[in-house]
């Protein structure tokens, strides 16, 4: 969708919170086809990459990498 959106898991490595952050912006700015809102759309833009960040690192940090212990 977005080759510019970097890739937030290198194995057992996870982005820093301002890659999180910034992949975030780059998927709104996709999905709304705005690379800066207009002042109206500031709120509602930010509010978008606050939960699609926030969603990206409870994704992150519930992923189990490696085999479950018992498998």
């Amino acid at each position: 969708m977005c080759r510019s959106i970097k890739r937030l898991r290198e194995g057992t490595e996870f982005a820093s919170e301002d890659e999180v952050r910034e992949a975030a912006r780059q998927f709104v700015r996709k999905i709304s086809g705005f690379s800066k809102p207009s002042s109206h759309n500031v709120d509602v833009f930010e509010r978008a990459v606050d939960e699609i960040a926030r969603s990206s690192r409870e994704l992150l940090g519930s992923l189990q990498i490696g085999r479950p212990a018992g498998r």
